[in-house]
C-alpha cells in the first residue's frame, strides 16, 4: 500500500502543477480557463502541494485570498492523510 501512495502522490501532484501550468498560459492567451473548483479537487484529491509550487513559480492565483489560504489548508489536510497512510 506504502508503494500505491507513493505513486499517487507522484502522479496527482504532477497533474496538478500542469494543469495549474496551463490555466496560466491560457489566462495569458485570453482563452477558456480552468475552473477554480477544478483546481481546488486537484489539491482534494492530494494534488495542494503541486498547485501550490505552480502558484508561486508561475506566479499565478497568488492574489487570491481562497487560493492563498486554501491551498495551504489543503496542504496540511494531505500531509496529514499521507502521513496516515504511509505509517
Amino acid at each position: 500500500m506504502v508503494k500505491g501512495v507513493l505513486v499517487w502522490f507522484v502522479l496527482i501532484n504532477i497533474i496538478a502543477y500542469v494543469v495549474m501550468s496551463e490555466d496560466k498560459n491560457k489566462a495569458r492567451a485570453r482563452r477558456d480557463r480552468v475552473p477554480e473548483k477544478t483546481l481546488f479537487l486537484l489539491a482534494f484529491m492530494g494534488g495542494a502541494l503541486g498547485i501550490l509550487i505552480a502558484m508561486y513559480r508561475k506566479r499565478h492565483k497568488t492574489r487570491h485570498t481562497s487560493f492563498r489560504i486554501g491551498i495551504p489548508l489543503l496542504l496540511l489536510l494531505n500531509i496529514l492523510l499521507y502521513g496516515y497512510f504511509l505509517r
